[in-house]
């Protein structure tokens, strides 16, 4: 991610306690989710107790993660996968909490020969998209989605097992979401094993990240913070770029030091590996001009009337749809 620093920091660090620096980086962007956030603070149990404290020294000064480290069996002095990492914590946080990254997806595998369609819903935390079947120069987060939601055709070789025709046939494997999470997390998978060398590599493809993504039964998304790793599997360090959401404002988290930045472009990076998209709202859930103007006319009408009865139902249901208003407007 390309951005140059400005001033005024109003966030704090966590300190690297040897080679924490992956902790750090997710800790800050849960941090940074304002829904997780306050969902972990009404929470004693899990995990949530201490990510709770955490997050409420965090907003004082910078700290340190002893206790967390210490819940999650953590060897401070050996590098670790963000992405798993981000994975231990979220599934061991309450369900409330957890919840705001679970979705859903529907996988039908189709027989060709008999027709039987078989039907899994597995849920995910995150996506993962592969970059080292990518054979252009600079990868797109867009064609990413696109290919991880293509039909899959299991032919010749491939071919997998029908119970119904007790043979193995060929075979269409069809992706569809079922539940869109509030907080979709796609890993871009630089790490891979490459049987060439027979050991795991890490990809420096260059990727376009896209602000606002489209994934399929018509949701859009956009991005909110982005963990980046630079260096190999040998050595290398993790940061976070994050946008308080409240100010529309974004920082870049390096251990302890903040530094507040304006990205200028999100395109040929080669060092994002996490992407965090928060959930828009469609446009078929927004207030309709209608209801709008349905609220107008019942407060014309009860400010020039008298407050009976009736009017006072008037006035009961303007609350409630006002109320719905604001709270809708409040989640674009």
């Amino acid at each position: 991610m390309m951005h140059f620093r400005t001033n005024a920091v109003q966030h704090h660090g966590l300190r690297n306690q040897g080679a924490t620096c992956y902790l750090n980086s997710v800790l800050q962007v849960l941090f940074m989710t304002r829904e997780f956030r306050e969902a972990v603070d009404r929470h004693t149990h899990y995990l949530d107790r201490h990510l709770g404290d955490l997050f409420n020294e965090l907003q004082r000064h910078t700290t340190f993660t002893h206790t967390l480290t210490h819940q999650l069996s953590i060897r401070v002095w050996e590098q670790e996968d963000a992405a798993e990492y981000f994975v231990e914590i979220v599934t061991r946080s309450s369900p409330e909490a957890s919840q705001i990254f679970r979705g859903q997806l529907i996988h039908k595998t189709k027989c060709s020969k008999c027709n039987t369609v078989k039907k899994t819903e597995p849920h995910f935390w995150l996506l993962p998209l592969a970059l080292m079947d990518s054979n252009s120069k600079t990868y797109s987060v867009v064609d990413g989605i696109r290919e991880f939601f293509r039909d899959s055709h299991f032919r010749g070789l491939d071919q997998m097992y029908c119970e119904e025709c007790d043979d193995k046939v060929d075979a269409t494997v069809t992706c569809e979401v079922k539940h869109h999470p509030e907080v979709l997390v796609l890993l871009l998978k630089r790490f891979d094993f490459d049987y060439h060398y027979m050991r795991y590599v890490k990809s420096h493809q260059a990727v376009d990240v896209n602000l606002s993504l489209h994934i399929p039964e018509n949701q859009t998304y956009e991005l909110y913070a982005a963990v980046d790793h630079v260096g190999d599997l040998r050595g290398g360090h993790y940061t976070a770029t994050i946008k308080n959401q409240d100010e529309d404002q974004w920082y870049n988290f390096n251990d302890e030091r903040v530094t507040r930045i304006r990205p200028i472009r999100l395109e040929k990076t080669k060092n994002a590996y996490l992407l965090f998209y928060k959930k828009k709202q469609k446009m078929s859930d927004a207030p309709k001009e209608c209801e709008i103007i349905k609220i107008e006319n019942q407060c014309r009408y009860m400010k020039n009337g008298t407050f009976t009865p009736k009017n006072m139902c008037l006035l009961f249901r303007v609350v409630i749809i006002l109320s719905i208003v604001v709270v809708t407007l409040s989640r674009t």
